[in-house]
C-alpha cells in the first residue's frame, strides 16, 4: 500500500487529502484545500496562498490517476465544489447529505451535489458501506461528530484493508473524545492511522479542557489497543504552535509502545510547516 498525504495543516494548508494505492485500487479521500480567512485578525499570507496552489496541483494529479473519490463532509477544506471536472467518470462516495448534517453542510452538500449532475460514473451513500475491490476492502463508519457535537454537522470515517497494507482515516473527529469516534478506529485496527487532533487552539471557548483530556486518554488507548505502526496527528491540532507539548503524554506513549506518532509533514518527509500558525511571524508582527 502507497500513501501519499497530498496536503495538510503541518505542511501549510488546511486539508487532509490522501491518496491511496493498493494492488487493486486508487483512492483519494478529500480532495479539498482551503486556507483560514482570518487568524490573529490578518488574511492568508502570500505564501500560503501559494503553498495552495502547489497543494491543489498535487491534488489535481492524484485525481486524474484515481479510481475510486471519497468526500467524507462538506467543508471546503475537504472538497472544492468549483473543480467538479476531477470526478468525471469515476466511482464517488461521499457522506449522506440530508441525514445526519447540520444545516450549512446540508447546503453545501446539495448544491455539491447539484453541480455533480451526472459527471461522475456513479455516486454512492457511504455510511455503514463495505465496498470490495479485487482483495481491497474500503469500511465506512456510521455518521460521528464533527468534532464534540453536532454543531458542526458530521463526518464519515474511512478504514481502507488489502493484502498491501491497512490504513484508517479519521476525517475531521477533533480529538478524538467521543465513544462513537474512537469505537470505529479500535474495531478496525490499521498499520496508520490519520486522526485530525484535538482542537487545542481555540482551547477554552471553542474546545473544553476536558475534550482534550478525554482526546488525549482515547489516543493512548489507540496506541495500546490498535497498536499501529504510524499514529498520524494533524488538521485542527496543527494549527497550534504548541502542539507537541500538549500532546506530550500521547509521544511518551507512543514510545513506550513502539508506535511512531508523527504528524502528516513528517510522515511525508517534509519540513512541518505550520504557516496558519505562523501568520504573525509572516506578517512580522509580535
Amino acid at each position: 500500500m502507497e500513501i501519499e498525504l497530498l496536503a495538510a495543516d503541518s505542511m501549510g494548508t488546511r486539508s487532509m487529502a490522501t491518496f491511496i494505492k493498493t494492488s487493486d485500487i486508487r483512492i483519494l479521500i478529500d480532495p479539498g484545500v482551503a486556507l483560514g480567512p482570518r487568524r490573529y485578525g490578518l488574511p492568508p499570507h502570500p505564501i500560503e496562498i501559494e503553498r495552495l496552489h502547489i497543494h491543489w496541483e498535487r491534488i489535481l494529479k492524484a485525481a486524474s490517476q484515481s479510481d475510486i473519490m471519497i468526500i467524507t463532509h462538506y467543508h471546503y477544506d475537504h472538497h472544492n465544489p468549483d473543480h467538479i471536472e476531477i470526478f468525471k467518470d469515476k466511482r464517488v462516495f461521499i457522506k449522506h447529505p440530508t441525514n445526519n448534517i447540520n444545516r450549512s453542510q446540508k447546503m453545501r452538500a446539495a448544491y455539491f451535489q447539484d453541480k455533480l449532475g451526472d459527471i461522475p460514473g456513479s455516486i454512492e451513500f457511504a455510511e455503514g458501506k463495505s465496498v470490495d475491490f479485487g482483495r481491497t476492502r474500503i469500511i465506512f463508519s456510521k455518521s460521528v461528530y464533527h468534532g464534540t457535537n453536532s454543531r458542526l454537522g458530521h463526518v464519515v470515517e474511512v478504514f481502507i484493508d488489502s493484502p498491501d497494507g491497512k490504513f484508517l482515516f479519521s476525517s475531521d473527529v477533533e480529538g478524538p473524545a467521543i465513544d462513537a469516534q474512537v469505537e470505529f478506529i479500535l474495531d478496525h485496527p490499521a498499520d496508520v492511522i490519520y486522526i485530525d487532533g484535538p482542537m487545542t487552539y481555540m482551547l477554552g471557548y471553542r474546545y473544553s479542557k476536558g475534550h482534550l483530556q478525554k482526546s488525549i486518554e482515547n489516543l493512548i488507548r489507540i496506541i495500546e489497543e490498535a497498536h499501529p505502526q504510524k499514529l498520524i496527528l494533524d488538521h485542527h491540532l496543527l494549527r497550534d504552535i504548541k502542539w507537541r507539548e500538549k500532546m506530550s503524554p500521547v509521544f511518551e506513549a507512543g514510545s513506550r509502545n513502539g508506535v511512531d506518532v508523527v504528524c502528516a509533514a513528517e510522515f511525508m518527509g517534509e519540513p512541518v510547516d505550520q504557516l496558519e500558525a505562523r501568520r504573525k511571524e509572516l506578517y512580522g508582527k509580535r
